[in-house]
């Protein structure tokens, strides 16, 4: 479970806090037995609260979601940002790599989630995989910079690459999803590198 607050702009009433600490435990635990595409109403059940209260804190899927990962992603962005330092560009990559795609597999489904909302901004999940990829860039022009990644590799490539991944892992082993990020990896290593 997260401890993300809310909008830090809305302070909440201790029940209405309690209510959405209580919603996101039990998205975590449903999310975690079924996948994100889950029932919202199964969630609010098992949290004790109406319908309505479910949508009062979180409008959408999406909206739920983004809460429940919120940590998670500023986590794996700070990893990549931490991952700068790291003296072997192409083991950075594939940390980093590695870091994404657990994530990612956190829940059944959520890689399917994650890829439609980088391409719809009015997703609430938007502005986040954004700031993932974006970090994500950051350690990819690194490697491009010390010649052993493709100059032609694009950060919209390797998030696609983390997230077929995770979905073949999803779909068969999590070994299987490990064994085709490599192979991913490798495709983009440099003429010159390999």
């Amino acid at each position: 479970m997260t401890t993300a607050d809310p909008a830090p702009q809305r302070r909440m009433r201790a029940d209405a806090r309690r209510n959405y600490e209580r919603l996101l435990a039990e998205a975590a635990t449903i999310f975690a037995e079924h996948g994100v595409e889950a029932s919202l109403e199964e969630i609010a059940r098992r949290a004790g609260v109406a319908n309505g209260t479910l949508y009062s804190h979180f409008p959408t899927r999406q909206a739920l979601l983004e809460a429940l990962l919120r940590d998670r992603m500023r986590t794996l962005s700070d990893t990549a940002r931490d991952l700068l330092d790291h003296p072997s560009v192409d083991e950075a990559l594939i940390i980093w790599a590695r870091a994404a795609m657990a994530h990612t597999t956190v829940y059944r489904g959520l890689t399917t989630s994650l890829m439609r909302s980088i391409e719809d901004e009015s997703s609430q999940l938007h502005a986040a995989c954004q700031a993932v990829l974006t970090a994500g860039e950051q350690l990819l022009n690194r490697a491009q910079a010390a010649g052993t990644v493709r100059t032609d590799a694009t950060a919209s490539d390797l998030y696609a690459l983390i997230n077929a991944a995770a979905w073949a892992g999803e779909q068969t082993s999590p070994a299987q999803g490990e064994r085709l990020l490599s192979f991913g990896i490798d495709g983009m290593r440099s003429a010159t590198d390999s």
